[in-house]
C-alpha cells in the first residue's frame, strides 16, 4: 500500500516524493488501524488466516483497479528526490570528496534509513511501551493477568510496523522504477516472513541478520544450478529445526551459556 500510494500520488498527481511518502505511512497506519482492531483480536491459525485474507484482497484490488493501479502491468515510479537531489539520477553528485551517483546514492540512503529504524525501534523496545509490548510476546495471558491492555498494545505494534512498510515499501517503488501487484503477494510475504524467523523474532539486529543470509545465501548457491533451491530449503529447514529461536538468538545464548562454564571453571 505505501509503495503504491507513493507511485500514484508522484506519477498521477505530481506530489513530490517525501511529502508523499509521509501522507501515505499516515494513511496505512489509519488502514492497519482499523483492519487489525478486529483480526487482532482472533487467535492462532484464525488470526493468520484473517491476516492472510487482507493481503488476498489487497492484491485481488491492485490487479483489478487498471484505472488507478496499472493492473496487471504495473506502473511507473518517478525517482525519488531528496531536496531536488534525484537518487537514482546517472549524474555524479560529491560527497565528501567521493563522487556518487545512482545505485550508490541510494546504498548510501538506505543505510542511513536502516540506521534510524533501527534507532527508532531500540528506542521503543526500551521504552515503558516495549517493556509492555514484549510482556504480550511473552505471555499474552500473563501480560493481561498483570494488567496490560492486550488488545491495545497489539494494535499499536500493528499501525508501527505498518507504517514500516509503508515507508519501506514506497522507497522500494522508487529505487525500482516500476512496481507491480507483485508486492503484495503471497510469496512476498512468506519470504519477509521467513527474514523475521530466521533470524529471531524479537531481535531487531537479528531480523537485519535474517534479511541479509536470504538475500546472499541464493548467490552463493548460484553455482549449483538446479540443486540452488533444494539447498536452500535444506539450509532454511535445518536453522528452524536446530535454532528454531533465530540465528541471532540461538548464537547469544550459547556465548551465554559458554561465558557462564568459562567463569564456573575459573572460580
Amino acid at each position: 500500500l505505501g509503495a503504491y500510494f507513493s507511485a500514484i500520488m508522484t506519477s498521477t498527481y505530481g506530489w513530490s516524493a517525501i511529502p508523499a511518502l509521509v501522507v501515505g505511512a499516515v494513511v496505512v497506519a489509519i488502514i492497519a488501524w482499523v483492519v487489525g482492531r478486529p483480526i487482532l483480536r482472533l487467535k492462532g491459525h484464525y488470526l493468520s488466516m484473517a491476516t492472510l485474507a487482507v493481503g488476498f484482497i489487497i492484491a485481488i484490488i491492485l490487479n483489478n483497479e487498471r484505472a488507478i493501479t496499472g493492473g496487471p502491468d504495473g506502473m511507473p515510479v518517478p525517482p525519488f528526490d531528496v531536496f531536488g537531489w534525484e537518487l537514482s539520477a546517472f549524474g555524479q553528485y560529491s560527497l565528501f570528496g567521493m563522487d556518487i551517483s545512482g545505485d550508490l546514492a541510494w546504498y548510501l540512503f538506505a543505510v542511513v534509513v536502516l540506521l534510524v529504524a533501527v534507532w527508532l525501534a531500540q528506542n521503543l523496545i526500551d521504552s515503558p511501551i516495549g517493556r509492555a509490548l514484549r510482556s504480550v510476546h511473552g505471555s499474552e495471558v500473563a501480560a493481561s493477568v498483570v494488567g496490560v491492555n492486550t488488545t491495545k498494545y497489539k494494535s499499536l505494534v500493528f499501525v508501527i510496523s505498518a507504517v514500516y512498510a509503508s515507508v519501506m515499501g514506497a522507497l522500494y517503488g522508487h529505487f525500482q522504477g516500476f512496481i507491480t501487484p507483485s508486492v503484495a503477494s503471497f510469496d512476498f510475504s512468506i519470504l519477509l516472513i521467513t527474514m523475521v524467523v530466521l533470524g529471531g523474532m524479537g531481535s531487531t539486529i537479528g531480523v537485519i541478520i535474517g534479511a541479509v543470509v536470504l538475500e546472499l545465501l541464493p548467490q552463493v548457491l548460484a553455482d549449483f544450478q538446479e540443486m540452488e533451491m533444494v539447498l536452500f530449503g535444506l539450509i532454511l529447514m535445518l536453522t528452524m529445526i536446530f535454532m528454531p529461536k533465530g540465528l541471532l538468538p540461538t548464537a547469544a545464548n550459547f556465548l551465554t551459556k559458554r561465558r557462564s562454564k568459562s567463569a564456573g571453571g575459573d572460580a
